[in-house]
């Protein structure tokens, strides 16, 4: 299935270098290694393909690949009988909302037509033409409690179509869900945790502990909405949510005296709240904040650690009615940290940063090397995988780091999958230091490869992690020798860990030919490799304590 229209890229391999190929009549580059990339106009016709032609000497190779291409909506005619896209109608079932907020309601149908809106009490709302030939109008969700109907007219021909109810969530007592866990690599309390967004579907924002109760405010689709505070709603996925029963008492939360304590390895700042509450934390400089939702503080007291090396204060303020927010003074930047629920207290545990030598930098640390894919992953033209060059570019740089006195933990060694989720929790375990997945890079549909940057980069996404994003990324452009992409913040699985300086690497295009043949040899994979080693060196060198 092809997703875009115009043109995409096709490659592969014809074998050989001497060979000569065209797809569907057009002349396309071979390298010498048999791998070709083209750029070409989309196929068409009831039965889209593209016919490859490789000729060497007389050898003649012909190979038909069929494709689909994704359905165009069907064009509404301004003439005829009155047709109208009855799939098109919104709202469609399993929607609900307060009764004040407004509801899309709207349909595609010709663009000489009229539409109207029917509401259950007799209402006529006429529907207003947008872009292209969709109708619609903006009506409040109490006025759709029972299913409205749609009417199409055309000179004497008429059309009906009805709407979806809207279930008005405010019109009945308060509902609550509870946050369950559904990561099924999750083994322990630490590392279960609950994903809520800001729209449905939406990038991926908080991650809260199962177990917490939040009133149901809103359904579209397969999403609720919760809310979090007065202030601030969110969308989590129904599979990990139970409405609870309708005699559900809302939850009161209340923050009470703070003690901190610290050890040789992190210290905590526990705050005892009567019930779980949605919280957030972030980074500013050398502080984290951590935001409680729906909370009213009554601290009076915060007890603090003599001994402690890595926290100078705390402080907090009550932000918002229901909204409390706690100010994690540090001495340096924040190195790592976590949150955990534990004996109706929340814990933010902080990480000490480690104590370095600064002539050897890497010597004692713990290194957790993730060779990235499977499952999924790109291939090259050639038929390389991307998660077997990544973890012979992975064996490369472990036995660097080991020759430098780091501990290594591997996330996999072998050419069998490990589950995405995994990865993190098999770093945190084993209290590693620093985090680098290990990638390589592709093109998605539609790009043309053959005009398209391409390069090296390094991606991040907590503050924490990106001086060592800089430095790593520092060490593989000069390693490699490929166009510095620079590096990225981006909301990536395995870089969102929070107790470690966490990044993931895309040092190269595996499906660019000349690429491809790089990686596939030693040289260039302990090239990747090194840089890798320079720049961890390089970031823990920067957290030795100077003289």
């Amino acid at each position: 299935m092809l997703t875009v229209r115009d043109s995409n890229y096709i490659f592969g391999s014809t074998g050989s270098g001497a060979a000569k190929l065209a797809i569907n009549g057009v002349e396309v580059a071979v390298q010498a290694n048999g791998a070709f990339f083209g750029w070409l106009a989309v196929p068409s016709g009831d039965t889209p393909h593209y016919d490859l032609h490789a000729t060497k000497g007389a050898e003649v190779a012909n190979v038909t690949l069929n494709v689909r291409v994704s359905a165009v909506s069907a064009p509404l005619p301004d003439t005829g009988r009155l047709i109208v896209d009855r799939g098109s109608v919104a709202p469609s079932s399993g929607i609900g909302l307060r009764g004040d907020e407004r509801v899309r309601v709207s349909i595609r149908a010709p663009a000489n037509a009229t539409a109207t809106l029917h509401l259950s009490d007799g209402t006529l709302v006429p529907l207003t033409r947008g872009g292209g030939v969709t109708w619609s109008a903006d009506v409040y969700a109490r006025d759709l409690t029972r299913a409205g109907s749609i009417v199409v007219r055309r000179g004497a021909d008429s059309v009906v179509v009805a709407t979806g109810a809207v279930t008005q969530l405010d019109a009945a007592p308060r509902r609550y869900v509870t946050l369950l866990n559904t990561d099924v690599d999750a083994t322990s309390d630490t590392d279960q945790v609950t994903i809520l967004r800001p729209a449905p579907d939406g990038t991926y924002k908080w991650f809260l502990f199962p177990g917490t109760v939040l009133e149901l405010t809103g359904m579209r689709g397969t999403s609720y909405r919760v809310r979090l505070d007065g202030q601030l709603e969110a969308w989590v996925d129904q599979k990990a949510a139970r409405v609870l029963d309708q005699s559900t008492m809302g939850p009161r939360r209340t923050a009470s005296n703070v003690r901190v304590s610290a050890n040789d390895q992190y210290t905590d700042i526990r705050i005892p709240v009567t019930e779980k509450p949605a919280y957030e934390v972030g980074e500013s400089g050398d502080a984290l904040t951590l935001t409680l939702y729906g909370t009213i503080s009554n601290v009076d007291i915060v007890n603090f650690a003599t001994n402690d090396p890595t926290v100078r204060d705390v402080t907090w303020e009550q932000a918002a009615s229901d909204r409390v927010r706690f100010t994690v003074h540090l001495r340096q930047r924040a190195y790592g940290w976590l949150a955990l629920w534990d004996r109706n207290a929340i814990v933010l545990r902080v990480r000490h940063a480690p104590v370095v030598d600064a002539a050897h930098p890497l010597a004692g640390r713990t290194i957790a090397v993730d060779p990235g894919h499977p499952p999924i992953g790109a291939t090259g033209p050639t038929g390389l995988y991307e998660g077997d060059a990544t973890l012979a570019i992975a064996q490369q740089l472990q036995t660097m780091l080991e020759a430098k006195g780091a501990t290594v933990v591997m996330t996999r060694t072998t050419r069998g999958p490990v589950a995405l989720g995994s990865r993190p929790i098999t770093s945190r375990r084993a209290n590693a230091e620093a985090f680098v997945s290990v990638h390589l890079n592709a093109y998605p549909d539609g790009v043309n490869p053959l005009r398209a940057r391409n390069g090296t980069n390094t991606y991040f996404f907590f503050d924490q992690a990106e001086p060592l994003a800089r430095a790593v990324q520092r060490g593989l452009v000069r390693e490699m020798g490929l166009p510095d992409m620079g590096i990225n913040y981006d909301n990536l699985a395995v870089a969102r860990q929070s107790w470690m300086p966490a990044i993931l690497c895309e040092g190269a295009f595996v499906i660019v030919p000349e690429l491809e043949a790089a990686l596939r040899d030693e040289g260039f994979q302990k090239r990747y490799a090194a840089g890798i080693a320079e720049g961890l060196e390089e970031y823990f060198r920067s957290l030795a304590v100077k003289p």
